[in-house]
């Protein structure tokens, strides 16, 4: 199972690294006991990038459904999900709609997760999976921190499946209270959209390029300094300085390119 992540540097850099997983648990099968067809959860537990063209077309799926869930005391700010629907209109073509749901959940109790752990929260709270011309992600904002953190560099997003992901809110809400950081808002905003282009098959993980921009040393991320999907360099050049100053960072024209070829805007 492949799953990508955004890692922040406390020293004022940025790191956004790629990972592999296995997961051997993606064959359920439950009959929904309000609804008389059968939900194939298994459609929701690919690989990272598996439904690029389901997200960004709208041969298959006419409308889609964020369902986020966040813990008590971590809900993303009202600017952030503003930003997000804005970006997700933007990039997809969705005619039935974009549809955002937020749920506040207790917390799970640990200070640490490793994404096994994370999984499994996921199978235990998520209630919505794709159901007929609706597509359905799985957001989570969560406590704690992640279990692949260094003492240099903290992990802030992971998209682990092909219509999962989670924020490490707690880190987040670190990071933006320092002085001169980013905004929540921003730090969100720039966590949340890198981790679901990753969901959308980028860097050349689901959505094919259409020319030459995959920065292979540092897995499927952009070449380009100043796109989304730039993987910074241990001298924060680039994606720090953008996020520093404010803004977030959006797709360069070759991701942009790989998108519309793939269905997208």
């Amino acid at each position: 199972m492949k799953y990508y992540k955004l890692s922040i540097l406390f020293i004022s850099i940025i790191l956004v690294s790629c990972s592999s997983d296995d997961n051997s648990n993606n064959s359920d099968t439950e009959a929904s006991e309000e609804e008389s067809q059968t939900i194939d959860k298994s459609l929701n537990k690919k690989n990272v990038g598996d439904s690029a063209n389901d997200l960004l077309s709208a041969q298959k799926f006419q409308s889609l459904m964020i369902d986020i869930f966040y813990v008590e005391g971590f809900k993303p700010t009202t600017n952030t999900i503003s930003n997000f629907e804005t970006f997700l209109s933007e990039r997809l073509n969705k005619p039935g709609g974009i549809e955002t749901e937020l749920k506040m959940i207790a917390s799970p109790g640990q200070d640490v997760y490793t994404i096994t752990e994370i999984r499994d929260i996921e199978d235990q709270i998520r209630t919505k999976y794709n159901n007929g011309s609706e597509l359905t992600v799985f957001g989570l904002f969560l406590d704690g921190e992640y279990s692949e953190n260094t003492e240099n560099g903290s992990v802030l997003g992971v998209a682990y499946r092909n219509t999962s992901f989670i924020i490490f809110e707690e880190t987040v809400q670190q990071f933006s209270g320092q002085p001169f950081a980013p905004t929540a808002t921003v730090l969100e905003s720039t966590v949340l959209n890198h981790e679901f282009g990753h969901i959308m098959g980028m860097v050349n993980a689901g959505t094919p390029m259409q020319n030459e921009h995959q920065d292979e040393a540092h897995g499927r991320h952009c070449t380009s300094e100043d796109c989304l999907m730039y993987w910074t360099a241990e001298t924060g050049e680039g994606l720090v300085n953008m996020i520093s100053g404010g803004t977030i960072p959006s797709f360069d024209s070759f991701c942009l390119a790989d998108l519309k070829a793939n269905g997208g805007k």
